[in-house]
């Protein structure tokens, strides 16, 4: 009897869950309810697309294993896309600005470029080298029971239909019914978590000025210690010589939609670096803003699931996009269902279970990541901070000042905050005797800007803060 998987939603954490399903299924099917552009272009139903984009080694390594002849990233690269070394871009951390080091090695290497690109990119790597196929239809409920999920109900062109399927893949996005699914089938009490900040993010593409082709990744933190809204902004280079540039505002001090605010807002940040770029840039577009922001965590792996069901990517957990790490908790997601075929079958006792732990793993470390700093702006809404999370947020906190003047110590918080090393790593001896005995010198007092940067810089204006 053939075996036939649907995964739900075809955006980047389906077509991964499909990545990882075909060489054990017979027919692997994604339902999608939009229909899918044929080039690199925006979706009405992803409108976090339109901010800015990062992944991360760890997403990338993820989408290499499961892809092996498509060379997604290889593709990427050839269409614009710009790697970016995290230990090199321009960073201004709640303690100053993070030293830039020359030292280039892989497993610190991000790729930037837009999500739509990275979409469509993926999208046609998929469907030009598997047999996966996409199917137009909108999932409307789960079919089984309590025990075990035996596919799904669509329409499609107007008519309900019972897709019957050995695995249903839930990868439809913030947006999923999961819950709302199994509650009908007689399964509750997921637990569920939530950190919310109010964060509000507004975007802007620009052309990228003559002088300024190479200028790098620029990030200007928000300071969650100083109780005020925490106010940041992302310059990240893309495809076609543009800069996307997003700017964020906890609640009480949100970017506004309005254009002519745009390089105010910017300019008004911690440092003006990233405001000072873009008023000698010229706007491709309008700003787009969007108030999904929050972090919410469903643990679905401390729940009675049914066998037959794997839910993965923003069906699980949001994070706040400031951190990007949604697309790559989506890739390793999608690497765990790959890893755990290789080694049970698809219908053997627990292995949906199985999966859903071991996706667990990347989306609670993201989490903690995530909601570490979120939890101190004003008016956040969620749980309390704890003596414990205010001890870990004062270690962290000097730990990134030792960052601002230590490449290893910086390497080593980048490796977690990129998931490739648990958030337990920064309490190893060796950190945490650097951290205790803090920097050994001061951070740099202004942006550390190479000679070239430092021209086009000075050619903008002065960087009066």
């Amino acid at each position: 009897m053939s075996r036939r998987a649907v995964v739900i939603g075809g955006s980047l954490a389906g077509m991964l869950a499909a990545a990882a399903l075909f060489r054990s299924m017979d027919e692997v099917i994604v339902l999608e309810r939009d229909e899918l552009p044929d080039r690199p272009s925006p979706r009405k139903r992803i409108p976090q697309a339109r901010h800015a984009h990062i992944l991360l080694p760890s997403g990338r390594d993820a989408i290499r294993e499961l892809l092996p002849v498509a060379n997604v990233h290889g593709r990427l690269l050839a269409s614009g896309a710009r790697e970016q070394s995290m230990t090199d871009m321009l960073g201004f951390g709640p303690q100053g600005w993070y030293g830039r080091w020359a030292t280039v090695t892989e497993d610190l290497l991000l790729t930037c470029c837009s999500r739509d690109l990275l979409d469509w990119t993926l999208r046609d790597a998929v469907l030009g080298t598997t047999p996966v196929r996409v199917r137009r239809a909108e999932a409307l409920s789960l079919l089984g029971t309590a025990e075990r999920v035996t596919g799904v109900r669509v329409l499609s062109e107007g008519l309900q239909e019972d897709l019957r399927a050995d695995l249903v893949v839930d990868a439809s996005g913030r947006g999923s019914r999961a819950e709302h699914w199994l509650e009908a089938l007689g399964v509750t009490d997921i637990p569920t978590d939530e950190v919310d900040s109010g964060l509000v993010c507004a975007s802007r593409v620009f052309r990228v000025p003559r002088g300024a082709e190479d200028f790098p990744l620029t990030q200007i933190e928000a300071d969650p210690a100083t109780s005020r809204p925490g106010r940041s902004g992302t310059l990240v280079p893309i495809e076609d010589g543009r800069w996307l540039v997003t700017l964020a505002g906890t609640r009480g001090g949100e970017p506004s939609p309005r254009p002519e605010a745009f390089t105010d807002f910017a300019l008004g940040l911690r440092h003006p670096l990233i405001g000072r770029l873009i008023s000698a840039a010229e706007p491709l577009g309008e700003v787009f803003l969007s108030r999904s922001t929050r972090n919410r965590r469903r643990d679905f792996e401390k729940a009675a699931m049914p066998e037959g069901l794997v839910v993965l990517g923003d069906a699980v957990a949001t994070f706040n996009p400031v951190h990007g790490q949604g697309m790559s908790v989506a890739a390793l997601g999608a690497q765990a269902l790959s890893r755990q075929l290789r080694q049970t079958d698809v219908t053997a006792p627990g292995f949906a279970r199985d999966v859903q732990r071991a996706a667990a793993r990347s989306v609670s470390a993201a989490y903690t990541v995530s909601t570490s700093q979120d939890q101190w702006f004003p008016e956040v809404v969620g749980r309390a901070p704890t003596l414990s999370d205010r001890l870990i947020s004062q270690y962290l906190g000097r730990m990134a000042r030792v960052a601002t003047t230590s490449y290893a110590v910086s390497a080593a918080r980048c490796k977690v905050l990129t998931l490739q090393a648990d958030p337990s790593r920064l309490l190893h001896s060796e950190l945490l005797m650097a951290t205790l005995k803090g920097p050994g010198t001061e951070p740099q007092a202004g942006p550390p800007l190479t000679f070239e940067e430092s021209a086009f810089v000075e050619s903008v204006g002065p960087l009066a803060v």
